[in-house]
């Protein structure tokens, strides 16, 4: 199926997918820290399954509101396709999060925007501008500082965690495809039950039954990230990729504080380095998009006479 290339949005348009994406960076942060929390208790594939199947069930009304046009074979493909990816995505990342630190966990992930900001790139037609390669690059860099690869073994976790980068980035930018015909509500709603689906043999494989607590935490995992996904569909259609993708490096500082407040993972000076680079580079672009809005909207001087 042919992939349509999806117009740049105005700088007004940049500025609400960056403010979207703020937000679903928090709520994703929220996600890791009961992750962690939660450990081994509960295997990855089990601890993803029971988790989606609680996003179902909160999705699912909105859902059938979203639902005001029936879905083709081909559009109901895509959803799966991405519903798989996501799905070894999750179990990776789940993994990764109950033998790493949210830190190294966050920073890992980071490799995903390379593939997403290429895959932009050569399937959507989008623009990559100087600015934004910089932005994108320098994020990375940020990353690679607090995880210093070369340095250390790298292990299962690790390893994980590298794997389910690709993953998520074929997600994402599935995604952005369903963004122009398919409601925030259809795409997150189809996502949580093709995953949820995608999930059951794995799940089934290694089910031990999991505590009273250990479920409720999930259930609250799933609310965060049911919001976190509605809100990064938001962004997606706001604004192009190569704009929300440097924004997510901000997840990386709020981890760190967070597993040195909640779990004692003590930062060391090169995640506070890293996570300066990212910071600087996240401000970069906000101003650049921001400057160009004000000229993208701003008259010439003959049309306001």
């Amino acid at each position: 199926m042919a992939i349509p290339v999806i117009p740049e949005r105005s700088g007004g348009g940049a500025w609400i997918g960056i403010a979207w994406m703020v937000v679903t960076g928090l709520m994703f942060v929220c996600v890791t820290g009961i992750v962690h929390y939660v450990g081994s208790a509960v295997p990855a594939a089990e601890a993803a399954f029971i988790r989606y199947g609680f996003g179902v069930a909160l999705i699912l009304p909105f859902l059938i509101r979203g639902l005001r046009h029936p879905i083709s074979l081909a559009t109901l493909g895509v959803f799966s396709l991405r519903g798989l990816a996501h799905a070894l995505g999750v179990i990776l990342w789940f993994y990764a999060m109950a033998n790493i630190p949210m830190a190294e966990v966050t920073a890992i992930g980071y490799t995903s925007p390379i593939y997403i900001t290429i895959g932009a790139a050569v399937f959507f037609g989008e623009k990559l501008a100087m600015r934004r390669i910089f932005a994108v690059v320098a994020g990375f860099v940020g990353a690679m500082i607090i995880i210093r690869p070369g340095f250390h073994e790298v292990s299962s976790g690790q390893l994980a965690q590298l794997l389910s980068a690709p993953m998520f980035a074929i997600s994402y930018l599935i995604a952005k495809r369903l963004t122009v015909n398919a409601s925030p509500a259809v795409v997150v709603g189809m996502l949580s039950i093709f995953v949820t689906i995608c999930l059951m043999p794995f799940a089934y494989a290694v089910w031990q039954v999991p505590s009273l607590a250990d479920t409720a935490w999930l259930a609250l995992v799933a609310v965060f990230a049911t919001l976190g996904h509605f809100t990064m569909t938001k962004a997606l259609h706001a604004a192009p990729l190569t704009v929300t993708q440097p924004v997510t490096f901000l997840q990386l500082v709020w981890a760190t504080i967070l597993g040195a407040a909640m779990f004692g993972e003590a930062a060391d000076f090169f995640v506070l380095l890293g996570g300066g680079v990212i910071i600087g580079s996240i401000s970069f672009i906000s101003y650049r998009e921001w400057v160009i809005s004000r000229r993208m909207h701003t008259p010439p001087e003959a049309a306001t006479r």
